[in-house]
């Protein structure tokens, strides 16, 4: 196991967990589940077997970032900011 290069950010109290994908602006918003977090990227659970493209920005209360994806299993899909 590779150690991680950046550290986890741990939620502190009620934090929302729910995210949104934006893959275009003209195309409607993919809801999804944060279920890692830190500096460098994400984990995220799309809920279901949605076709997304490699690149694309994720919309976390009011934080956008822009991510390419690092790899995939099953509904999750981990993310480089």
């Amino acid at each position: 196991m590779h150690p991680r290069r950046h550290t986890r950010v741990k939620p502190v109290g009620l934090v929302s967990r729910q995210a949104k994908i934006i893959t275009d602006p003209r195309a409607p918003v993919i809801p999804c589940t944060l279920i890692d977090y830190s500096a460098g990227g994400a984990c995220v659970d799309l809920g279901g077997q949605v076709k997304i493209p490699d690149r694309f920005e994720l919309l976390h209360v009011n934080t956008k970032k822009r991510c390419r994806i690092a790899w995939k299993r099953g509904t999750r899909i981990g993310v480089v900011f």
